[in-house]
């Protein structure tokens, strides 16, 4: 497009500007063009303006950004610089700008603040929002003491909850002892704030358990307050009442909303009888899709808030003595939101171009720029920018110009922020659409071809045709902005080569596509309306003429579905066939042609009608054929005729002809030909040199007739060939022959006797001359002493007594090949990682290879580890690259080693000589997994471990990393210790661990690479007098032993041992099939990684031989099982097998295990030996004796003993033990006020004083207080995490608010 350079006034300038915007390069996204531009940096990703924070985990915050080169970045925090690099707690990814801030022992609330990040490069800087950091808050109760409310019936009343302040602020909930959500109704109601209202009260109100509770949604806490206690005292019938606000109070208020925010209009009310309460807007409808009563009318909800929702609410409370209504007038202010965000800009040198920044809002926003992070008016001033408002103009840009700019639009409500970039560019056009495409279009249609481009300054597009010079324009073609050319009405004259040239004032560039018209698809033939008795056929044809190029696909529908999945239906190239017709037929058929480019459809309709009645009628085969006769004889045809048999009631649908060959294959018959059912005349095409012998039969719907009575012999006499052999090919089988080969011709084919064949071949391009042989009834012919794989031309020619056969087709060939001669040169090797390394080699001449080129071979092998302790390891490998290749991939390489390698050529022969020898090393990795470890001299309180180093160092070791926990009764995971080991050590002793406690250890060595995998085991630190019962189990038919470190926990098999980096094989499906016996039965573990699921565990006693005999255990996916039905005493075989889904035939089966089941059980502790419990059973006696002398004390005075009424009277709503069969909550009670929330279930290696006030579900969920609650609100009653606080139940008293109830799933509540 031509540009004006003339100016006149301002308007016609930015008309102008306008118009070459409108024309602004787009970058293509294609990365290889991408990949060579220049760009500004781009944010891609940043965190929300308001980040709140969790103070249990550490801060991420997010800043990524694009550009080219890869920006560098840097924050600031509060306005100010912030050096990461002072602080050893923050850390930046790399080649990223985002933050990790490591808050374990530091307080969250340092890192509280305002950050911002920027992405620079040498062109630019983009700049991220700013991110408000702030910790998320959950404070505690204040202390408080309830006192009972007593109100007489009828009057309103507010039971307030008050929650402390948190961040997010809490959800708020009312709940009685028993966790059950309290009834609200159109009487009583929870209000947004929390509180609970009563319009009026009923005595059924009485109760002493209204308990509010908040939960603080971001660390999934729970707080309550302590109950309150209502009741409802009955003096008198109460005196109605007209209705009153209670919320909002008075006639009238005033609310505030934000644009695209929730409106929320409460109305709550008091009187007697209980009000009913409507909505209605002064100044029109609600709008239907956005607005919700809840809550029994008294509330109203309006989403996504616009300008229209402002105006007067009306609220109407009514009941029978009143009405009374309350105003709202609801005005909506607006945060920024954009019109128009500004793009990027790339331009040529000396172009022009705007950034336009437009955003509304309410108040209007305040529009600033800034450029590379720097508010403009602080910005080195540019004579070609001008800026105006929310609009900056560029004159004639320059090259170095490019940076990044920032749009700022502000009120008093938010800000918005916007980055884009201006990039001066001088490309070379590129035409970007793949060349030698194919377009296919329909004559008669439109037709676009693309000439998508990229240059800059803009390349302009130019058409040509075929070898035409002229450029395409005017009618019938359009050319589009884009590049594309438009063609109106396609038609054949349009087919053929069209070129695209794109030119701009830096270079030209063109592409060849391809236009090729189709003809359209039409059915010439419709399906026809049909009327049909039942149990009858019908027919609807369909023929349909298409462009012979395109593929056809024929489709029939029912009644615009599809057909019945019946066999009666049957689909034919051009019909469909409905055999026996049922009143279900009945409908529209539709036939339906597709091909790639179009379609066309008809329809008929089927009507089914009742069957006349008619006499029963037998349907039988129809009789043979009768009086064949041959006339009308020729040297290859004749006239056959014959007189039909009787149909039997059904009509002769054709005849089939066969034949036999007296000369040939006496005795075996051919099917020659079949005719229609009406005709009694065929005329035969026949063979020469054959002895022909006919004969007919007939087939109607019940089937084939027998056949006719032969007819007379008719022989052809001899003629020369007609065809000649089929399969020619050639191809050397030494290096120095030709063997020609081909399919042998029958004797029918021969057409006469003395068959033989003439074999001629010569050089391809060299010889003009044919040799030639003629070889006996043979299939093949060998050339010797010819060239090493040198292209022959080669054919084959039939011959017999009479003469030779049409001339023959040829078929190229090669003569045999030899090994290459010649070596790969140039071989150098990149190591691109510790297990990766790319070879590169130059190509071998052509000539040298001797043969078809198969590829190249990559001989390597690992001489030795670079480590001083590995030994040598001495294994020659290959990797084949097909083709012409000149590199390759050697994957899977040993870190930290010495590898010799060499590239050889290969053809259909065999391989030509090695390269020389060259070596590389690859650099450190990760260490492989310790050799062993093992658990010794196991105590009280402490554990022995050792290790042996990894077999595959992978470097130089710089230590071990031992971490463990401990593992309760529930197969619950304690808290993570870690242990930093020296490199030289080979066992290390861990003190002060709990006694009679299963421990999980996970071991792995280091080496300046990283961590390598881990090893896992498990041991469980002894009781006095109690050992550890350790089986052994032998695999039937070897000798390895494996032996399980533990006794499994009953019913809860442990996870399957080394779980990490595992490679399965492709067979067999299983491995470490192992075993081990407890005192809850046998673990049978092992690891599967076949598809099947049917999965069982099968076990026999060792000396039954019987394969019927074996026991079966479903397993489903399960990878370990425990066998309890084992009797002492006994061994067993055990296998685990997979099998298919009819649970019937065995794909998969393990090696089978002998496992042992010890007859004499592992010594027990006998507790009453123990000192402990006889001490206790004492204390025990002593106290009955005490009690007993007491009630007989009182008895005596005549007094009682009231202990239910004291335990009545001293029963603390708080205490709430979890019944186990249901999952509720059943009573408790506590002595003390402001206690936390009660668990319900301990953990089975702890102990639990009832009568201690420091017990509640912090106790068993961790530093946070993790304990579970449902989604529906319910308390799980299980406990996980880590918490110093399991190290006993028996805490202190404290006079502390209650402590925060931690939950994952509480979602009922609110």
């Amino acid at each position: 497009m031509e540009r004006t350079r003339t100016r006149v006034g301002a308007a016609v300038f930015l008309m102008l500007i306008l118009g070459r915007l409108g024309n602004a390069l787009e970058v293509p996204l294609d990365p290889k063009i991408l990949e060579g531009l220049p760009q500004p940096p781009t944010i891609t990703q940043q965190s929300p303006k308001d980040y709140i924070i969790d103070p249990r985990e550490n801060v991420v915050i997010h800043c990524e950004a694009k550009g080219k080169p890869h920006p560098s970045f840097s924050w600031t925090r509060n306005g100010t610089h912030f050096d990461i690099d002072h602080d050893p707690k923050v850390t930046m990814r790399p080649h990223s700008g985002t933050l990790v801030v490591d808050i374990s022992g530091e307080k969250a609330e340092t890192y509280e603040g305002i950050y911002q990040c920027t992405a620079r490069n040498e062109h630019g800087a983009a700049v991220s929002n700013n991110i408000v950091i702030r910790q998320s808050r959950s404070p505690l109760w204040s202390k408080e003491r309830n006192e009972p409310i007593r109100v007489q019936e009828g009057v309103s009343l507010v039971l307030q909850c008050r929650p402390p302040a948190g961040l997010p602020p809490p959800i708020i909930f009312w709940m009685d002892f028993n966790f059950q959500r309290l009834p609200q109704s159109s009487r009583v109601f929870q209000a947004l704030n929390g509180d609970l209202y009563f319009s009026n009260v009923l005595k059924k109100d009485s109760r002493n358990d209204y308990i509010c509770y908040a939960r603080f949604p971001h660390t999934q806490t729970i707080q309550q307050k302590q109950p309150i206690t209502l009741s409802v005292l009955n003096h008198g019938s109460a005196e109605e009442r007209k209705p009153t606000f209670l919320i909002p109070s008075g006639s009238s208020s005033s609310k505030m909303v934000l644009r695209g925010q929730v409106l929320e209009l409460e109305c709550i009310t008091e009187g007697l009888p209980t009000p009913e309460v409507s909505w209605s807007k002064l100044s029109g409808e609600f709008p239907d899709n956005r607005t919700s009563i809840l809550h029994f009318q008294k509330l109203l909800r309006i989403v996504n808030v616009s300008e229209a929702d402002a105006g007067e609410y009306h609220c109407t409370a009514h009941n029978r003595l009143a009405s009374v209504l309350h105003t709202i007038r609801v005005t909506v202010k607006a945060a920024p939101y954009w019109i128009s965000t500004p793009r990027n800009l790339v331009l040529a040198p000396r172009e022009k171009g705007l950034l336009i920044c437009r955003a509304s809002g309410t108040p209007k926003p305040t529009i600033t720029w800034a450029m590379n992070g720097i508010p403009i008016e602080n910005s080195p001033e540019d004579p070609n920018r001008k800026v105006e408002g929310d609009t900056i103009i560029f004159e004639e840009v320059q090259t170095g110009s490019s940076a990044v700019y920032q749009c700022n639009a502000s009120n008093e409500y938010g800000y918005l922020l916007s980055n884009a970039f201006i990039n001066v560019l001088s490309e070379t056009p590129r035409v970007l659409t793949p060349a030698n495409m194919v377009y296919q279009v329909i004559r008669n249609n439109h037709a676009f071809l693309d000439c998508s481009s990229f240059g800059s300054p803009i390349p302009k597009i130019t058409w040509f045709k075929d070898s035409q010079s002229s450029t395409l324009e005017g009618d019938p073609y359009l050319l589009h902005e884009n590049g594309t050319l438009e063609i109106y009405v396609a038609q054949a004259l349009n087919s053929g080569q069209y070129t695209c040239v794109a030119r701009n004032t830096l270079g030209i560039a063109e592409n060849h596509v391809y236009l090729e018209v189709k003809e359209p698809t039409r059915i010439l033939k419709q399906p026809e309306y049909k009327v049909s008795q039942r149990n009858r056929n019908v027919v609807f044809e369909c023929k349909v003429k298409h462009d012979p190029t395109l593929i056809p696909t024929m489709t029939w529908l029912k009644d615009n579905g599809e057909l019945p999945d019946d066999e009666r239906f049957l689909v034919d190239s051009d019909s469909l066939t409905i055999t026996d017709v049922t009143e279900n037929d009945a409908g529209t058929y539709t036939c339906i042609m597709n091909t790639t480019l179009d379609q066309d459809s008809a329809s008929a309709e089927l009507t089914v009608v009742e069957t006349t009645p008619t006499p029963a009628v037998i349907y039988e085969q129809p009789d043979p054929p009768t009086d064949l006769e041959l006339t009308d004889l020729k040297p290859k045809s004749v006239q056959l005729t014959w007189i039909p048999g009787d149909e039997h009631n059904s009509p002769i649908h054709k005849f089939v002809i066969q034949y036999t060959d007296s000369l040939h294959q006496h005795g075996h018959w051919h099917n020659l030909t079949d005719v229609p059912g009406s005709k009694t005349t065929a005329f035969l095409k026949l063979s020469p040199y054959v002895h022909y012998t006919f004969r007919v039969l007939a087939l109607n719907a019940v089937g084939l007739s027998n056949p006719s009575k032969p007819s007379h012999m008719y022989k052809t006499n001899p003629a020369a060939p007609d065809e000649n052999p089929s399969g020619v090919e050639g191809f050397g089988t030494e290096h120095d022959n030709l063997m020609i080969l081909w399919k042998p011709m029958s004797g029918l084919q021969a057409n006469g006797p003395g068959l033989q064949y003439k074999v001629m071949w010569r050089q391809k391009d060299v010889d003009k001359d044919w040799t030639s042989v003629t070889v006996a009834n043979v299939s093949k012919f060998m050339v010797s002493g010819m060239p090493t794989f040198t292209p022959y031309e080669v054919k084959v020619q039939a011959i017999n007594d009479y003469g030779i056969g049409p001339e023959p087709a040829v078929v190229t060939g090669h003569s045999g090949e030899d090994l290459p001669l010649q070596a790969p040169d140039s071989v150098q090797v990149l190591v691109l990682n510790s297990t990766l390394a790319e070879v590169h080699w130059e190509p071998v001449p052509p000539k040298t290879v001797r043969g078809l080129l198969k590829g190249y071979k990559v001989y390597y092998w690992r001489e030795r580890s670079l480590h001083k302790h590995n030994p040598h390891h001495v294994k020659q490998q290959v990797l084949t690259f097909s083709g012409n290749k000149t590199h390759g991939m050697l994957p899977g390489l040993q870190p930290y080693s010495l590898y010799l390698f060499n590239v050889r050529v290969y053809n259909s022969k065999g391989e030509g000589p090695a390269s020389s020898t060259l070596q590389f090393e690859t650099p450190e990795g990760v260490p492989g997994r310790p050799s062993f470890l093992r658990i010794t001299n196991s105590n009280l309180d402490s554990l022995t471990l050792e290790w042996g180093p990894p077999n595959d160092h992978n470097g130089h070791l710089t230590g071990y990393t031992l971490k463990y926990q401990p593992v309760n009764s529930s197969n619950e995971l304690g808290p993570m210790e870690e242990l930093a080991l020296p490199a030289n050590k080979t066992s290390v002793t861990l003190p002060n661990l709990k006694y009679s406690t299963r421990y999980k250890f996970y071991f792995n060595a280091k080496t300046g690479q990283g961590a390598g995998p881990v090893i896992t085991e498990e041991a469980v630190t002894i009781m006095d007098e109690v050992l550890m019962y350790q089986p052994s189990v032998d695999k039937v038919g070897g000798g390895n032993t494996q032996t399980q470190p533990s006794p499994p926990i009953a019913g809860s098999p442990p996870p399957p041992r080394h779980p990490f980096h595992k490679v399965h094989p492709a067979a067999p499906a299983f491995g470490n099939v192992s075993s081990s016996v407890g005192e809850d039965g046998t673990l049978i573990s092992w690891e599967y990684w076949g598809a099947e699921k049917h999965v069982y565990v099968e076990y026999i006693v060792k000396n039954d031989n019987s394969e019927e005999d074996w026991q079966k255990e479903y397993v489903n996916c399960s990878q370990a099982y425990v066998l309890k039905g084992l009797k002492e005493g006994l061994s067993y075989r055990v296998r685990v097998v997979a099998k298919g889904h009819d649970d019937q035939a065995v794909l998969h089966q393990s090696e089978e295990l002998l496992v042992t089941v010890p007859a004499v059980p592992s010594r027990q502790v006998d507790i009453a030996t123990q000192g402990w419990f006889i001490g206790l059973m004492c204390a025990i006696a002593l106290l009955i004796l005490i009690l007993l002398i007491i009630c007989f004390i009182k008895r005596n005075k005549g007094g009682k003993y009231p202990v239910k009424e004291k335990e009545d009277a001293h029963t603390d709503p708080e205490f709430q033990p979890m019944k186990e069969d249901d999952c509720t909550f059943g009573e408790y009670s506590d002595t003390e006020d402001h206690k936390p929330l009660k668990g319900s279930r301990t953990p089975s290696y702890r102990t639990v004083h009832r009568d201690n006030s420091d017990e509640s579900l912090v106790d068993y969920g961790g530093d946070g207080g993790d304990a579970q609650f449902n989604e529906d609100g319910s308390f799980i009653g299980q406990y996980s995490g880590n918490s110093s606080t399991r190290e006993t139940a028996v805490g202190h008293e404290h006079s502390e608010a209650p402590s925060p109830v931690n939950t994952t799933a509480m979602n009922s509540f609110v």
